[in-house]
C-alpha cells in the first residue's frame, strides 16, 4: 500500500472505528463479538483501500454486518442455544432511561439478523432505503419489508415488556 494510503487509512481508523464499533454491537448485541466483527472488517478494508468506491463507510458497515451474518449462521451449529428465560437482573437502582434501553436492546436482539441489520441501517445510522439495500444486497422493496416487519414486531415485544412491567409493579 502506498505511504499516503497508509495514512488516509490510518485517519479512517482513527475517526471511524468507534462509530464503527457501537453499528456492530447494535446489530449483534455483543461488545466482543462486535469488536471482533469491526476488526475483521478493517482487515477487508484496509485490503481493498486503493480501490475506488462511493462511500467507505457504506463500504465498511456493509462488511461488518456480512461478516455478522456469516458469523451467526456458522455460530449456530456450535454455540449454546439461548434460553426464552433472562437470568434475574441487578438490583434496580439503575437510571430509568437505561432500563428502557435494556429492554429496547433486547427485544432487538430477539429480531431476525436481517431485520435487526435493517432496522440499524435505516434508524441507528440513519441511512436511506437505497444505502442500506446496498449496504444489505437486497431490493428497496426488501428493505421497506425488512423494516416494516422489525418495526412492527418490535412494538408487540415492547407493549408485551410495558404490560409486564406493570404488572410486576403493582404485585
Amino acid at each position: 500500500m502506498k505511504p499516503e494510503h497508509e495514512a488516509e487509512f490510518g485517519d479512517f481508523v482513527a475517526e471511524r472505528s468507534a462509530r464503527l464499533r457501537q453499528f456492530a454491537y447494535i446489530c449483534c448485541g455483543d461488545w466482543h463479538r462486535a469488536e471482533d466483527a469491526v476488526q475483521s472488517a478493517l482487515v477487508r478494508l484496509y485490503l481493498n483501500w486503493g480501490r475506488p468506491t462511493r462511500s467507505v463507510d457504506a463500504y465498511a458497515r456493509k462488511i461488518i454486518v456480512n461478516i455478522l451474518i456469516a458469523q451467526h449462521r456458522r455460530l449456530w451449529f456450535t454455540r449454546e442455544r439461548p434460553s426464552e428465560v433472562l437470568p434475574e437482573l441487578g438490583s434496580r437502582d439503575i437510571a430509568e432511561s437505561t432500563g428502557d434501553r435494556l429492554t429496547v436492546v433486547r427485544a432487538m436482539l430477539r429480531l431476525p439478523e436481517r431485520q435487526r441489520a435493517a432496522i440499524a441501517l435505516r434508524y441507528w445510522e440513519d441511512l436511506s432505503v437505497e444505502e442500506t439495500a446496498r449496504i444489505l444486497g437486497c431490493s428497496s422493496g426488501s428493505v421497506k419489508n425488512l423494516t416494516m416487519r422489525g418495526l412492527a414486531r418490535l412494538r408487540e415485544m415492547l407493549s408485551e415488556a410495558v404490560v409486564q412491567d406493570i404488572e410486576g409493579a403493582t404485585t
